[in-house]
């Protein structure tokens, strides 16, 4: 009879499912006496930065259309989310599967159409959706329609939403020639202003316009900027493969005259 190799109990133990592999990894870092320092002294605040820094790389990996990245990057992402919710639990506020079960009931109350038994009434998803998020406003005592545009959205993204709201309950422009004749009203404002803070007054001013004029465009100001980053990043590139090393020496109507071959190149 042969005899089996003894194997040890860590060996013997199944891998556990993702999920609670991670909540108990997590669990173990932030171990006051045997986790890891790093995330031991962590918190909410300063975890936050992180939180941003890696829903962008999930955002820059679907850019690429690189998979093996966004299956990367979306990991680091729900790490995010198992650490600040490790930390609610510590306090005794909330874990991670009520994170789960919160953003399951906001998704089924959200789609009644689906998962309830209310009729589907023709509107849009986007008419639907926002009718059901201003509701849910209401019952946390919102008061202002504004109320809710999240502090911590990049400028350009939360300029844009809240001129959706303003708009939602007719404050906005029926056309393009309104917001077109304020972007110019704001630019000469900017050149007439005379002190720091008028100039940091107007160029927020001439900057919000802006992304109104584009908004009324039916345009996605964070994609318009964004698209206008790479022409510029890739035309630049350009310039630089064109002159080499001798790019920075070259006068600004040479290099003027670089970016017009440049983008000659692309049309």
């Amino acid at each position: 009879m042969s005899v089996s190799p003894e194997v040890s109990p860590a060996a013997e133990a199944p891998t556990p499912p993702g999920i609670a592999r991670l909540l108990a990894i997590m669990a173990r870092l932030r171990d006051p006496q045997t986790g890891c320092e790093w995330d031991v002294a962590q918190s909410f605040r300063t975890i936050a930065p992180y939180t941003i820094e890696e829903a962008y790389e999930v955002a820059d990996a679907i850019e690429r259309d690189d998979l093996p990245a966004l299956r990367e990057e979306l990991g680091d992402l729900l790490l995010q989310v198992v650490f600040h919710a490790r930390m609610a639990e510590e306090l005794g506020a909330f874990d991670f599967d009520a994170v789960a079960h919160g953003i399951s009931d906001k998704m089924t109350e959200r789609h009644p159409h689906i998962f309830g038994d209310a009729a589907d009434q023709g509107q849009s998803r986007e008419v639907r959706w926002e009718a059901q998020k201003a509701a849910e406003r209401e019952a946390k005592g919102a008061t202002s329609a504004l109320d809710g545009v999240a502090l911590a959205l990049p400028a350009l993204m939360r300029a844009e939403k809240l001129q959706k709201r303003a708009a939602r309950v007719g404050f906005d422009w029926p056309d393009t020639e309104g917001p077109r004749a304020k972007v110019i009203e704001e630019l000469d404002e900017l050149a007439a202003a005379t002190t720091e803070a008028e100039r940091l007054d107007e160029a927020g001013d001439l900057l919000f316009a802006a992304v109104n004029l584009v908004r009324r465009y039916g345009i996605a100001p964070e994609d318009a900027l964004r698209h206008g980053n790479a022409k510029f990043e890739r035309r630049f590139h350009g310039m630089e493969a064109l002159a080499g090393s001798e790019f920075p020496k070259l006068s600004l109507d040479a290099q003027e005259a670089l970016w017009r071959q440049v983008k000659a190149a692309e049309g």
